[in-house]
């Protein structure tokens, strides 16, 4: 894991894109400040620009350095998930423009996998994660269901949980308004 971490750091660094285990599926990732390396994956991916990629964090104290406020309903959402759970917030600041949703939102997941949390932790910035797959295509349930494609236009693949053929879920999405209001995308 260790080794996975470091080539993973020298990519996210060079303005790459690494593809990696998350808490749900494998992901496709780079540096969430770069506008650059979010637009190599949206072409990678052959994905339209309006449609949105989530941010992973390690950390809840990390959300008010991405987004205006945090409402009160995520700090109860976050505490009680017991699966993996993306939130949209109002507000975005701090990442890539091409990252921002038009409406000014973005979608947050707090990871749990330690990986990702290691990866996180050393990297102290937020990591862009999307399935590694190409755009209209079925999500990738485990590595070996990873398009070529996606694998060799990637600048690291990471070797940690490639042999786990256990399939991943996607996460819960959660969307929050202004207010308090808040709508379940995907349950």
């Amino acid at each position: 894991m260790i080794q996975d971490i470091q080539a993973s750091l020298e990519a996210l660094r060079s303005g790459g894109m690494i593809v990696y285990p998350t808490d749900t599926i494998w992901g496709i990732g780079c540096d969430a400040t770069n506008p650059e390396a979010v637009q190599k994956i949206y072409q990678l991916k052959q994905r339209e620009e309006t449609r949105s990629m989530l941010v992973l964090l390690h950390s809840p104290g990390q959300l008010a350095g991405y987004v205006d406020a945090v409402p009160d309903i995520a700090w109860q959402l976050i505490e009680v998930a017991d699966k993996p759970l993306t939130l949209i917030y109002p507000g975005a600041k701090n990442l890539a423009h091409n990252l921002i949703g038009s409406d000014g939102t973005i979608g947050i997941r707090m990871v749990r996998d330690d990986f990702c949390i290691r990866l996180l932790q050393a990297f102290r910035k937020p990591l862009v994660s999307t399935s590694a797959n190409l755009s209209g295509t079925p999500s990738p349930g485990c590595f070996q269901d990873i398009p070529d494609a996606i694998l060799s236009g990637a600048d690291y693949v990471v070797r940690w949980r490639q042999d786990d053929t256990t399939p991943g879920q996607p996460s819960s999405i959660i969307k929050i308004g202004h207010g308090g209001t808040f709508s379940i995308l995907r349950p």
